[in-house]
């Protein structure tokens, strides 16, 4: 974004990067001001799974389930924020140290940034309240795949990438952080 260029609005930006524009994504780099957008868009993801968790469960009295719903709402709303977090910081050492390309330049917030506005697609999940259950499944896994595909164009634009590069970096990462948080759970507590 050049210094006398005009920002996209913000709920423009999150619909272009709904849309996988990498124009978008880039402009997102650039704007460092922008963070705050994407932990805007993280937070407003956070709040529709939340919602739908709430929703479902006040609708549904055979939600039966092993903790209570306040343990259960506070983990939905965290998830989006740790694998934003988390996610990035991994995409970031893995792209950078190993997947890095001659072109490759860049930093941990534009990573953040980047990547906060492909959670775009997440908010759709909201709507995974909705009867039949086979429709709520259906909207959480498409609403988590466009997410994912979001976020390897976010990763590619970010770090300066082929879109095979970035696809290596979403994985790599993308495992190494279910293996940190696997082993957080299973790890005793003194």
């Amino acid at each position: 974004m050049t210094a006398d260029s005009v920002p996209t609005p913000f709920p423009l930006r999150m619909l272009r990067a709904a849309m996988l524009r990498a124009d978008t994504y880039e402009e997102v780099e650039a704007d460092k001001s922008s963070i705050w957008q994407a932990l805007a868009v993280v937070l407003m993801a956070a709040a529709a799974a939340v919602t739908a968790n709430l929703v479902r469960a006040a609708t549904d009295p055979n939600a039966a389930t092993v903790l209570p719903l306040a343990v259960q709402l506070t983990v939905v709303f965290l998830e989006p924020l740790v694998i934003w977090l988390g996610g990035s910081a991994f995409a970031y050492m893995v792209g950078y140290s190993f997947f890095r390309g001659p072109e490759t330049e860049s930093d941990y917030l534009e990573i953040l940034r980047t990547t906060g506005f492909a959670f775009t697609p997440a908010i759709l999940a909201g709507l995974a309240f909705l009867p039949p259950v086979a429709l709520s499944l259906s909207i959480l896994v498409v609403s988590r795949l466009w997410m994912w595909v979001a976020c390897v164009v976010a990763v590619r634009q970010a770090l300066d990438f082929t879109t095979g590069r970035a696809v290596g970096t979403f994985g790599v990462a993308a495992l190494m952080l279910w293996v940190v948080l696997w082993g957080l759970s299973v790890m005793p507590i003194p």
